[in-house]
């Protein structure tokens, strides 16, 4: 009733190397890109404008944002962890290409199940007599790269006593894989409390020099698990969420960094120039981003806008609709898509959504285990993604690495939808 052991693939699933290997390649630059638009009050403002005119969650934290900038940031250190997924396209000419899915700046989940995850595919390997296969697994522990993560901050915070507070859900289904991060932390001697937003309002608060405090204890590092989606918000919330942000604490993310994650945003990245104008001298990160780029296209009102609601109504299965949310389960397809389109085509509300490129990866067969479900043989598509880590003190970089990998693998008749979503389960990549 209470416990369940979380989904898995039966087997690992192939993944090219050298597609393996570009995106951990790009991983830096992603995580350079992400700080760049998260300090950049201009670009957040210009491209999430039409957004937040029609969609109430985004613009209330970017109220947030403003509210936060004017008083004058109290925090002097930045940590981001963030996990670029991606799929494998097959082109026209069947050569799998790496395409981005979407960056994840805030929550970004699985690093620490997915730790565990090659051991067991390692297992069943050699259970099939599989044992030269079993050797070729790669060792990951994205857990231990975030704790690492979350340590230099707190370090950098410079206060021996201070906490790291996870902030989590009420009922919180994935707790193992926030475990396995908070062991690595109390591993340092760095002492891990967990509270919901609820708790800060109720007994957060702030000193002169906006010190944040939880039931006396200060907390140098505030972790966010939640926060992502709109119905982890209420009044209170709300209120909670605003001062931790104005506080001195080092928050995992900023609020500028979860706007960085925006699917506006990751539109508007590729548009010609924006690169070059977030990364200036940076010519050669900007040619790796930007051969993981999907097409990506603006619903905004005006001509451009018209011509590509148009474009998606006549051939609906060329694309996907991307709402401005977090967490899996929210994207449409085919004709939903088509409907949602037609609905909204002469409304602002289509400023709220992204178009992008249906990408078509080649299925492949295995088996998903979950608990309580048949178990059945499947044609499955992966999803891999790369968890980054950077920790920034004032304007200077002092941590900026890739801390390992995701795969997850669902069953083609599932369009969307991640672990946590119920639809995809955890794998682990065999290089070919």
């Amino acid at each position: 009733q209470v416990v369940n052991y979380a989904p898995f693939t039966l087997l690992p699933s192939a993944v090219p190397s050298v597609l393996f290997e570009q995106a951990y390649a790009v991983q830096q630059d992603f995580n350079l890109l992400v700080d760049a638009i998260s300090q950049n009050k201009e670009f957040l403002e210009d491209t999430l404008a039409s957004t937040i005119k029609v969609d109430d969650f985004t613009a209330r934290l970017f109220r947030i944002h403003m509210q936060v900038l004017e008083e004058g940031l109290a925090q002097s250190v930045f940590l981001g962890i963030n996990r670029s997924d991606y799929m494998f396209d097959c082109g026209v000419d069947g050569t799998p290409a790496l395409k981005q899915i979407e960056i994840n700046t805030i929550a970004a989940s699985f690093g620490g199940l997915t730790s565990r995850t090659a051991a067991v595919h390692g297992q069943v390997l050699k259970m099939l007599g599989k044992s030269k296969e079993a050797s070729r697994l790669l060792p990951n522990n994205p857990s231990k790269g975030l704790a690492l993560g979350i340590a230099k901050a707190w370090e950098l915070y410079g206060s021996q006593s201070a906490v790291v507070m996870f902030v989590v859900e009420e009922v919180q289904r994935n707790i193992f894989d926030q475990r396995c991060v908070e062991n690595e932390l109390w591993n340092r001697n760095i002492r891990v409390i967990r509270k919901r937003f609820r708790d800060v309002f109720e007994k957060g608060s702030l000193d002169d020099a906006k010190r944040l405090y939880m039931d006396g204890q200060e907390v140098a590092v505030v972790y966010y698990r939640e926060g992502y989606v709109p119905k982890n918000y209420d009044q209170q919330n709300w209120e909670a969420r605003l001062l931790l942000e104005r506080s001195r604490a080092v928050k995992c993310p900023d609020i500028a960094t979860q706007l960085a994650g925006t699917k506006k945003v990751q539109q508007e990245l590729s548009r010609p120039g924006t690169l070059e104008r977030l990364l200036p001298g940076r010519a050669e990160a900007v040619t790796r981003i930007r051969a993981t780029f999907a097409g990506l296209y603006s619903l905004d009102v005006g001509e451009e806008g018209d011509k590509i609601a148009a474009m998606a109504i006549a051939d609906p299965d060329q694309f996907v609709l991307k709402p401005q949310r977090e967490g899996g389960g929210n994207n449409l397809y085919g004709e939903e898509l088509r409907q949602v389109l037609e609905k909204i085509r002469d409304s602002p509300e289509r400023t709220s959504y992204i178009l992008m490129d249906k990408i078509k990866p080649q299925p492949a067969i295995n088996y998903l285990l979950r608990a309580h479900s048949p178990l059945q043989v499947s044609e499955c598509i992966s999803e891999l993604g790369i968890f980054g880590v950077y920790v920034r003190q004032g304007k200077e970089m002092v941590m900026n690495k890739a801390a390992g990998h995701l795969l997850r693998t669902k069953a083609i008749e599932h369009a969307d939808g991640g672990v946590a979503a119920g639809v995809a389960v955890l794998d682990t990549p065999y290089l070919v």
